[in-house]
């Protein structure tokens, strides 16, 4: 149960000092392994409004690196994907010897170059993607049919490419014609059916456990042969929009399973939106369970902690 929560300290910065840190994310850290091989940690970090927050939330990372595992293995069949093994026990011996800090955290990864274009898969209306419709109509400078409301489904999934931002600076929504000016016509064509493909599986399955999936991001990479390989995390709350189906009613905001707890809290206390403050144990504890809850509807199973 998460009763006892409360006194279990979150995981908010790893220390493996045998590896080499490569960077520390928002909420990620990643170190290398060897020269074609990285290592994933997810930590229990909480960023809202790009701050990360004073306070981590327990177990997040666990549930999120868990959570990718299970979408990695359902995916795997359209396409390659970065994952070596999350099996601490598989791992090169410099890797083992911190199991007591990682377990359960942590993924080895193929070293990938990666593209510098977030794969954004929308199916319905929302976020930035609403806020610039309302403004002008379109959607990543796409033409979208006119009389959408909020939340509301697109005929099909649209490819609404970012550029992805340095720590900090928030990324920027691009039309797929300046993707294909970044990465080039034929690779940007290819992210784009890749991503769209993992996207309809993925809803699929999510709307058969009735979750609505209403977008996701995905980060590609290029092996050292120059294939297009799928890496980063996949579809967990901090990458994608997840609503419960049977509480979807287009024209408002939808209830979504992520920190939405966390920023409706922000705004509330009227957040400056750069100042790393601590939070409230109700907001830490509600937000966790959100967590627990999309990664027990979507997979079935409790998470190994």
């Amino acid at each position: 149960g998460t009763k006892n929560h409360k006194f279990m300290a979150a995981y908010v910065e790893s220390n493996l000092p045998a590896l080499t840190l490569l960077g520390r994310g928002k909420v990620r850290d990643v170190y290398k392994v060897d020269e074609h091989n990285l290592l994933f940690i997810a930590t229990d970090r909480l960023s809202a409004f790009d701050v990360v927050l004073q306070t981590g939330i327990p177990n997040k990372g666990k549930l999120l690196n868990q959570l990718s595992l299970f979408w990695f293995d359902l995916l795997k069949e359209l396409g390659p994907n970065h994952l070596i093994t999350a099996d601490v026990d598989q791992m090169p011996e410099i890797v083992r010897q911190y199991k007591d800090q990682i377990e359960g955290r942590c993924m080895l990864v193929k070293k990938l170059t990666m593209l510098p274009i977030e794969a954004i898969v929308r199916g319905y209306l929302s976020g930035s993607a609403l806020k610039e419709y309302n403004t002008s109509g379109t959607v990543h400078g796409i033409q979208v049919p006119a009389g959408l409301k909020n939340s509301e489904k697109f005929p099909t999934p649209i490819f609404t490419p970012s550029t992805k931002a340095e720590v900090g600076i928030h990324d920027e929504n691009i039309h797929p014609d300046r993707a294909a000016e970044i990465i080039g016509a034929e690779r940007a064509s290819k992210l784009a059916e890749q991503a769209i493909a993992l996207y309809a599986k993925a809803s699929e399955y999510a709307a058969s456990k009735g979750i609505i999936l209403a977008d996701t991001k995905f980060e590609f990479g290029l092996d050292e042969n120059d294939n297009m390989i799928l890496g980063d995390e996949v579809l967990t709350p901090d990458s994608s929009r997840f609503w419960p189906a049977d509480k979807y009613e287009v024209g408002r905001n939808q209830d979504s399973y992520d920190k939405q707890y966390v920023r409706d809290y922000l705004e509330s206390i009227n957040f400056d939106k750069q100042t790393p403050i601590p939070l409230p144990d109700d907001v830490v504890t509600r937000t966790q369970d959100k967590y627990l809850e999309i990664y027990r509807i979507l997979t079935g199973k409790d998470v190994q902690v």
